[in-house]
Order: C-alpha cells, then structure tokens, then sequence
C-alpha cells in the first residue's frame, strides 16, 4: 500500500522533468534545413547531418547539347596530341645539309680512300696487292660480292690503261663505285597527296637504331617543305615511345595521333592515325612502329596487320626500313627479315659518322634491290638528308 502511495507522488514528478528536459533541447531537424537560425543555435556535427539530412529530390537535367561537345572534345584530346608552337628554326637546305654531311663523312672514311688510292697507284701491282685491295672494300662493309666485282673491274682498267697517276686512279674507283651505288635507283620521297587521299608512311626497324627520331626529323623537314603532316605513335609497346614522338611533334608542328594506354593495339591507333589524316586532308601520314626482334615472329605479323589496316582507308606509298649503319653486316640480316614483312620501298641509313663504314650502302641495296633513301649522320635535328649518288661517292674517296 505504501508502495502504491509512493509510486502515485514520484512518477509524475519523474515525467515532468523529463517533459521539460526534452523541451529544452534544439530542435536538430530545424537547424539543418531552417535558413533564419540564429547563430546562437547549436549546430549539428557532420555526422549528425549525415544521418538526419533529407536526400535532395531536385531532378538531374541531361546535359546540354553544347556540354556534350565539349566532353567529347575532351576525349579526342586524349588521343591526339596538338602541337604547340615550333621551338626549332626551318631546317636548312636540302643542298647545304648534303655539303654539311659530306663533310663528316669524309673524314669517318679518310682511311679507306687513302689505303685504296695507295694501293692502287702502286708501280706494281701483283696479286697479293689486289688481295690488299679486297680485303680493304671488305672492312669497308662493301660485301664480298660488289667487292670481288670491284677488284675485278679495277683490275681490268688499270691493266688496259696502265695508269700510276693518283687523280687518274682515283677517277677509275670513283667511276666503278658510282655504278655499283646505282645512280639510276629512284630515291624520292612519295610523301604527296593523291586523289584526295593522304600518302602513309611506315616507318619500321629493330629497337634503337633511331626510328622515332627519325619520324620527327623527316617531318621537320616536310613541314618546312609546306607540307602538311601528321604523325601515328604506333608503336605502342616501348615505354615512353608516344611520349617522345609527341615531344617531336610539338617542336615541328605537327599532331601525333596515340593511345593513352601502354600496349594497345598498334594497328587501331595506325588506323585512327590515317583517318584523323583523311579527316585533316593533310599530305602525309607518317606512322612509327615498334621493332622488338625477340618476338620476330608477332612483331612481322603485326607490321603486316598495321599495313593492311592503314591501306583500307589510304595508300601505304612508303615503307622506310631505317638501319643503323655501324651495325654493319648485321643490318643485313635484320633488313631481310622486315622485307620479307612488308614492302620495303626505301633504307634509312642513321648513324653512318664514327664507326660505320660507307660500303654497307652498295651492301644493302643489292642484297635488298631497294635504294638509300635518306642518310643520318649525328642527332642533330638537321642532321638526315637525302641521300646523294655521286656526292656520296665523291666523300668516300676524298683526300
């Protein structure tokens, strides 16, 4: 009973202090969404307006046709790169680059045309002489086949004309070497727009010997010609291969057409390269590949495939094999392998200062029946030129 009474008297004091408790306490709901609360208000933690907040039920309106644009243009920037304004000065003239080239190649052969020129003007040349002179076109890189027929026409004129005198001599090897050089051999570039298509190039060779470098200084010089080019970073497989074609790019003027993804399909950015190319109506196309001969195999199929799928849309009118010429007798065998790949239609000869030796020329384009085209004789931008018969000659005998 007491209990009863006790109960009776405590619980509505109980629920009164609590009523007044919670009528005391801000009202959390009001603070979140209220815009007039006054800064005396307590404000609610994060987390507190996290679990209370109301989701915003205002509806998402597509985005604008003109938005849409614009995204788009954001992703085809990820795949072409746009040059910025040309850092290098126009390139010299084709004559003066040759003069400048010749120059350094005399003085990387001086030793062979001495040792021929004194060889051959000897009072008496027997054959242990003439085995001299053989083996001398042979460290030249010459081959055995042009060498052997080299001694054999020289022997003959220097028996028939029986001449000691050294400008005489030196005018009988500078003949026989220009008919073994091949002067007849079309070595223009095929880089001009024809029936409104643009003319693809492909640029192949092993890992190292220069290509991509090479790509950007054949630009540089096509640019400066007035034509209008874009580049393909197809090679896809060497790390920051795209990155330095696009560098390349930047510095001449050019686009360069790449994927953002290391070991993507070279073929699809060879093909998206050609139509940006149609799309453009530039003149040329010049599409670098990569060049791994560990995988001989994969790597020929695939410059197959990059050939096939770019004359889809326009014509492969080069195939530039570019070699490094102080690989030697060596760059033989890598030229025959991309020969029998793809259509070899021209030799890119890098790298003949230093050690190489003048004679891998007549080597290869007999062995391949395919011209030099272009030669490379140091790093410099301006340092490829077309490649010149009887210059060419006239520096691998000079005094």
């Amino acid at each position: 009973m007491e209990i009863l009474i006790i109960s009776a008297v405590v619980l509505p004091v109980l629920v009164g202090l609590v009523s007044t408790f919670v009528s005391d306490r801000p009202d959390e709901t009001k603070v979140v969404y209220t815009t007039t609360a006054t800064p005396e208000e307590v404000a609610p933690s994060p987390e507190d307006v996290a679990e209370t907040a109301v989701p915003d039920e205002t509806p998402v309106l597509p985005p604008s046709e003109e938005a849409q644009a614009e995204t788009e243009v954001q992703e085809l920037e990820t795949v072409i790169e746009e040059p910025v304004a040309p850092e290098l000065e126009k390139p010299e003239a084709a004559k003066t680059r040759l003069g400048r080239l010749r120059a350094r190649l005399v003085k990387s052969n001086n030793i062979f045309s001495k040792g021929l020129l004194a060889l051959l003007s000897q009072d008496d040349i027997d054959d242990d002489v003439w085995d001299e002179i053989e083996e001398t076109l042979l460290t030249a890189d010459l081959g055995s086949g042009p060498a052997l027929e080299l001694v054999d026409k020289l022997r003959e004129r220097v028996t028939v004309e029986g001449t000691k005198d050294t400008e005489q001599v030196r005018e009988m090897l500078r003949e026989e070497l220009i008919n073994l050089v091949d002067p007849t051999m079309d070595r223009r570039l095929a880089v001009s727009r024809q029936e409104g298509l643009p003319s693809v190039v492909m640029v192949v060779g092993v890992n190292g010997v220069g290509k991509t470098t090479t790509v950007g200084k054949i630009g540089r010089v096509l640019v400066a010609e007035d034509h209008s080019v874009l580049f393909g970073a197809a090679d896809t497989f060497r790390a920051a291969a795209a990155e330095q074609l696009a560098t390349w790019g930047s510095r001449v003027g050019v686009e360069t057409v790449r994927s953002e993804a290391e070991g993507t399909d070279p073929a699809s950015v060879a093909f998206d390269a050609v139509q940006k190319g149609i799309e453009s109506e530039v003149d040329t196309v010049i599409v670098d590949t990569a060049g791994r001969l560990q995988n001989k195999g994969n790597l020929m199929d695939e410059l197959g495939k990059i050939k096939r799928v770019s004359e889809k849309q326009a014509p492969v009118r080069e195939v530039l094999l570019v070699i490094d010429a102080t690989t030697g007798q060596n760059g033989l065998t890598q030229a025959k392998v991309f020969t029998e790949a793809v259509n070899v239609t021209g030799i890119v000869l890098t790298k003949l200062d230093g050690s190489a030796k003048g004679g891998i020329v007549v080597a290869i384009q007999r062995q391949l029946g395919v011209p030099v085209k272009l030669i490379g004789l140091g790093e410099g931008a301006d340092d490829l030129a077309p490649f010149d018969t009887h210059g060419f000659v006239d520096a691998l005998i000079a005094e």
